[in-house]
């Protein structure tokens, strides 16, 4: 999807595999692309335009990229009619395949019109190119937070059988708050991508060349190493205000990918730990063998960086979606759940850290929420007694939560904070906003929970002295 010059309140879209050619005017917009009422340009480049539509069935904005007839997409392009239908026909083969909420979704594909278009998800914000320049850098915790998602969203990518091999800033779009800060990140245009199960010959030698790594300027064969390079590659641009290399030619470029190595990252800015150095260098390896093994190991170093504090926090109560994801997937209450499935909690739940002493619930509160202890320990309390200390992976509050009456929903021993601790906790109103999937999900998970607590409480009755 082409992207308009970034700016911190326009929707934005990654950049066009060919630059070049002019928009149409807004005397040229279509009032209609198929059954979609056409609002605004929002960007176009040497092949496709993109337009702001509004999907009236579904009552939700979308992004249409639609191919320009041939004889306009080639003034100043540098490709040929083969290319631009592989192009578009890469991205059209992955409508409706890929459901990730860090990847943008290719709703639906007509090929078979005049001018061929996709329907994709719009996302209002801007590229991380605009987060590039020296002056508008992100804070690193930010920078390695949207990586973290950025690793996972290609990871399932790759298990789904696609390599990117055009990850750059202008095709990760920024998710922007209130306060125009970036919260989260979509992985867009799939345009050069390759399909490792497809049978049709594909197109090699596509990417951008600052951030390619130098296996596919040499067209070899490629494994999700290539996309993790570019990743690296794109992180220290964010970090340090400048790509890893920068030469005034092609030639010069690829030399310096080829054979010089980047300079760390704590060159080019302060505040840099020896630890965020490393990871990103490491994804920068000339050679694939060298870096990550896998997606896996690289999203874990760089969620290692906040979980270990190497990169400080904004706020002490303040828990990261890199961690939240982690801590979630380590739970056996959430051991039946997909990633996916993962991604919708960490996003809908509450999630807080508690300091030592705090009271999650007291004696004679209703019981509105319950929660899960992702990291930590409580102890409850009953009649100024402790009765029993729960930790890590335990959840607390469900029995009253899951109560058939008023009277049962009330608390009858108080639970305070004995450890640093983090909960994910849930009101009725949050699990009723989650898909149906997940819902089903939770009902396993309740279910085991009663069954535990149920043979405790048997082995209490018959073996009272068992049951400290």
């Amino acid at each position: 999807m082409p992207n308009p010059a970034p700016g911190p309140t326009e929707a934005s879209l990654p950049a066009s595999t060919f630059p070049g050619s002019e928009a149409p005017s807004q005397l040229d917009l279509p009032s209609h692309i198929g059954k979609y009422k056409v609002i605004r340009c929002l960007g176009h480049g040497a092949t496709a335009d993109v337009f702001l539509a509004h999907d009236a069935f579904q009552d939700r904005h979308v992004a249409i990229k639609r191919v320009r007839p041939w004889k306009e997409a080639t003034r100043g392009a540098e490709g040929s009619v083969n290319m631009r239908n592989h192009f578009f026909a890469a991205e059209a083969s992955l409508a409706g395949r890929l459901s990730h909420p860090n990847v943008v979704q290719i709703l639906d594909a007509v090929t078979d019109a005049p001018e061929p278009y996709l329907v994709m998800e719009f996302v209002p914000g801007v590229t991380m190119r605009h987060f590039c320049r020296a002056d508008r850098l992100l804070p690193l915790d930010q920078i390695v937070e949207l990586g973290f998602k950025c690793a996972m969203a290609l990871d399932y990518c790759f298990r789904q059988g696609v390599i990117h091999r055009d990850i750059k800033p202008a095709n990760l779009l920024t998710v922007l708050d209130d306060q125009g800060q970036a919260v989260d990140v979509k992985v867009s245009d799939f345009g050069s991508a390759l399909h490792l199960q497809s049978d049709q010959t594909q197109i090699h030698r596509v990417g951008s060349l600052a951030y390619m790594p130098p296996e596919q300027l040499e067209g070899n064969d490629l494994d999700a190493r290539a996309d993790q390079y570019a990743l690296g590659a794109v992180l220290y641009h964010l970090i340090a205000g400048r790509p890893p290399f920068d030469a005034p030619s092609q030639m010069a470029l690829m030399h310096q990918i080829y054979h010089q190595e980047p300079k760390p990252l704590s060159h080019w800015r302060e505040g840099v730990a020896p630890e965020l150095d490393t990871a990103v260098l490491r994804a920068l390896s000339k050679r694939p063998e060298d870096r990550f093994p896998n997606w896996g190991t690289f999203a874990q170093a760089l969620s290692d960086l906040v979980a270990k504090q190497l990169i400080p926090l904004a706020r002490f109560t303040e828990v990261k979606d890199s961690e939240r994801f982690n801590l979630l997937r380590a739970l056996d209450f959430f051991r039946e759940f997909d990633d996916v499935e993962l991604w919708e909690v960490v996003r809908r739940a509450r999630w807080r850290r508690y300091p030592v002493h705090h009271h999650l619930f007291k004696r004679g509160q209703e019981g509105n929420s319950f929660h899960i202890i992702a990291l930590g320990a409580v102890e409850v309390i009953r009649d100024g007694h402790a009765v029993a200390q729960l930790g890590t992976g335990t959840s607390v509050g469900e029995m009253a939560y899951l109560a058939p009456n008023e009277e049962l929903r009330r608390h009858t021993t108080d639970v305070r904070v004995t450890e640093v601790c983090t909960t994910v906790s849930f009101t009725p109103q949050l699990l009723g906003s989650l898909s149906g999937e997940c819902q089903h999900r939770f009902d396993r998970a309740f279910i085991k929970v009663l069954v535990r607590r149920l043979h405790a409480a048997h082995e209490h009755l018959v073996h009272p002295r068992r049951i400290m």
